[in-house]
């Protein structure tokens, strides 16, 4: 697996997390730690948000 899927792997995974403490407790784990919609917190968003779309790559490369 070449680097850049292990990362946007792992920040897909972060994302679920995340998602899933929203979902489940109403807390947002990224912008607790970063805040409310700060640059840092729309950046993070932004990094899982094209993790994502990378990742639909990784359906079709199975060799």
């Amino acid at each position: 697996m070449k680097a850049i899927d292990t990362i946007a792997l792992i920040l897909v995974i972060i994302g679920a997390i995340n998602w899933g403490l929203i979902g489940l407790f109403k807390f947002n784990l990224v912008d607790t730690i970063f805040g409310t919609m700060s640059a840092l917190s729309r950046i993070i968003y932004t990094l899982v948000g094209i993790s994502g779309l990378w990742s639909i790559k990784l359906i079709f490369d199975r060799k």
